[in-house]
């Protein structure tokens, strides 16, 4: 006996149920339905072990099967149309780095920005696996988007760092030039 997920009236996965449990779903025919080892998603009157959901009678499915104590797992379904899609760029790695070492050697606050790259690339793979792959897709954009926010305040700040200690080396070394001239 298989869990099912399925595809509702308005396009949301839902599942697992058992096929017992589908009879109380309202599924129609032409329901989109997927289990671990098919390929695709089938509508629901193609599938063998769905059958009795249309036939109007429940005893087709207990004495089909007959053992319903086994208890299955979850699974995540992949959704058919999307399969062939490589999972779109995450950037947690970099949005992290870019989050974390700016604040740790520059003490800039606004390198913290980066914490909203953390947040939309976390939920990239979460979105794949469950095949949304729009939702991915720019989930992915806005992480990228983020990091690279974060990196270019990041390097703002480095160069703020930098001028100034010239800018420091140069006062400084004026001074010492104005104190030779004084002196003589």
């Amino acid at each position: 006996m298989n869990r099912y997920f399925y595809i509702d009236t308005e396009g949301k996965q839902k599942g697992t149920f058992t096929p017992e449990e589908l009879m109380q779903e309202q599924m129609k025919r032409d329901t989109l339905v997927w289990t671990q080892g098919m390929e695709h998603w089938k509508r629901a009157d193609e599938v063998e072990e769905l059958r009795f959901l249309f036939s109007g009678s429940s005893n087709a499915y207990r004495t089909a099967y007959p053992d319903q104590s086994v208890p299955y797992p979850q699974y995540a379904a992949p959704y058919a149309g999307d399969t062939s899609r490589p999972m779109p760029k995450t950037w947690l790695v970099e949005s992290i780095l870019v989050t974390i070492l700016p604040f740790v050697f520059c003490s800039s606050f606004l390198s913290l920005l980066g914490i909203i790259g953390i947040v939309y690339a976390a939920q990239v793979e979460s979105f794949y696996n469950r095949g949304d792959y729009t939702a991915a897709a720019e989930s992915s954009r806005s992480a990228g988007k983020w990091t690279k926010i974060a990196l270019w305040i990041a390097i703002g700040w480095v160069l703020l760092i930098v001028i100034a200690i010239i800018l420091f080396i140069v006062f400084v070394g004026s001074l010492a030039g104005l104190e030779e001239l004084i002196t003589t």
